[in-house]
Formats: C-alpha cells, sequence, structure tokens
C-alpha cells in the first residue's frame, strides 16, 4: 500500500485525473464518487435545464479612468 504525497494546503494530493472521491451529494444527499466535491451529474443537469440559460452578449460603457489628482497651475503655465 503506498501512501499519496500529502500537500499542506489541501490535504492528499490528485495524482491523476482518474482518481475519485466519494461523497454525499450536498443536493440529494446519495452517494456519489467524482474527482470534486459537488452536485451529482443528475443534479447538474436537473439544474442546468431549470436555471441555465442561453448565452448573450452584454454591451457595457467604455471605461474612463477616475481623475484623482488634479492638475496644479504650474503644471499648467506656458513658458
Amino acid at each position: 500500500m503506498s501512501e499519496q504525497p500529502v500537500s499542506a494546503y489541501c490535504g492528499p494530493c490528485m495524482d491523476s485525473p482518474n482518481d475519485l472521491s466519494t461523497f454525499v451529494c450536498p443536493r440529494c444527499q446519495r452517494t456519489v464518487e467524482a474527482r470534486f466535491y459537488g452536485p451529482c451529474e443528475s443534479c447538474r443537469g436537473e439544474l442546468r435545464a431549470t436555471l441555465g440559460g442561453e448565452a448573450r452578449e452584454v454591451e457595457v460603457a467604455e471605461y474612463v479612468p477616475k481623475m484623482n489628482v488634479t492638475p496644479n497651475a504650474v503644471a499648467l503655465k506656458d513658458d
């Protein structure tokens, strides 16, 4: 039995994309095996169907930087 490397930040590291964790789905409370914690595949499909929408282009106003410093009279003086 080999030990998995442990990171100080996140606990056991996942060496490959095929490493699966067993946990309880936070939405339907069923036990699932998945790579990352979150809703199970059936719950994700249901959420996409009910809450998902079509992507759309959002028009954003042009960015104008804020002027925090006003120029003084010496800097504006013409020689």
